[in-house]
């Protein structure tokens, strides 16, 4: 019973944050917000509402804070990794579209397994490397669509789909002995505020000028909903882990660059090209392929960068 519950809450999470990839991309296409306008509300009303949350709960959210050890990492794992993730992914989206960007997360593993692989001065197991091998060769058809004759994306969404791979590699890698030691809602909350807060501060011209379009309800609203929806998904994540195995919450997670597809294609009447859906089809498979060969590697790489 509590692994179906376990599937059901990773599916559901999946489901809603493959859907922020369309919402984000209309609020960039059809509204003057930009790229750190979006995030710097969406990351500090997330943050701050998961902080009263936790307070309400009893939690003391300001124990993090009292050792330098610790608020430095989590300086480190707000800017570099909530941020970088989510600076990147709503870039990707604005460069290419939010099927493409949801698609590119999917390098995170190829870049982690290098990482642990290069730490531990060990060559990946060649069931891991064929797995890379076909991800690579589905990521090849996405940009290409089948054709040497040139690139179907341009050099900058190239660019931020690479840095989303990476950055969702060092979000996932960085904070495991913080999480473990604080919990995984009090580092994120607090990661959130840190990633809203330095934007903010960072942009905060630009951002003064675009406050006022938040009153248009159709602005305000999706705004919102990007909000919930891409909290409510995180949430849906880290509470299927208590249920279900790493590998079957890998496999699952594939729902997020469908339901990004069926919902572009509904939404935006954007589709891929036939290579294009079978590389997209084919990266899928590889990392699934990476996640089973993989499930007993040891991915200690919770001390990257942590000095």
């Amino acid at each position: 019973m509590d692994r179906m519950k376990g599937i059901g809450m990773i599916i559901s999470g999946a489901v809603l944050w493959g859907a922020t990839g369309p919402m984000m991309e209309w609020l960039l296409e059809n509204t003057d917000l930009t790229v750190p306008f979006m995030l710097t509300i969406r990351l500090l009303l997330a943050g701050i509402i998961l902080l009263t949350i936790l307070k309400l709960q009893g939690k003391r959210i300001s124990l993090p804070w009292r050792q330098k050890v610790w608020a430095r990492q989590l300086v480190i794992f707000g800017i570099v990794g909530m941020l970088g993730v989510q600076f990147s992914f709503a870039s990707s989206i604005e460069s290419s579209n939010a099927i493409i960007a949801t698609l590119f997360q999917f390098l995170a593993p190829i870049y982690i397994i290098l990482f642990v692989s290069w730490k531990h001065r060990k060559f990946p197991p060649i069931v891991q490397v064929l797995g890379m091998i076909v991800t690579l060769g589905g990521l090849f058809l996405l940009l290409t669509n089948g054709s040497l004759a040139g690139f179907t994306l341009g050099q900058t969404a190239v660019f931020w789909g690479v840095a989303v791979g990476l950055a969702f590699s060092f979000y996932t890698l960085y904070p495991a002995h913080l999480m473990q030691v604080w919990g995984v809602l009090v580092s994120v909350a607090w990661a959130m505020v840190i990633g809203g807060i330095v934007l903010l501060v960072t942009q905060i011209v630009p951002i003064v000028k675009q406050i006022k379009l938040i009153g248009q309800p159709s602005v305000g609203f999706m705004l919102i909903a990007v909000t919930i929806v891409g909290t409510g998904a995180f949430v849906l994540f880290l509470g299927s882990m208590k249920y279900i195995s790493a590998i079957e919450a890998s496999v699952l997670s594939s729902f997020e660059p469908l339901t990004a597809m069926v919902i572009s294609i509904i939404w935006f009447g954007q589709a891929l090209g036939v290579w294009q859906f079978v590389g997209a089809i084919t990266m899928l498979l590889g990392v699934m392929w990476i996640s089973v060969a993989g499930s007993k590697i040891d991915t200690g790489g919770e001390d990257l960068l942590k000095e």
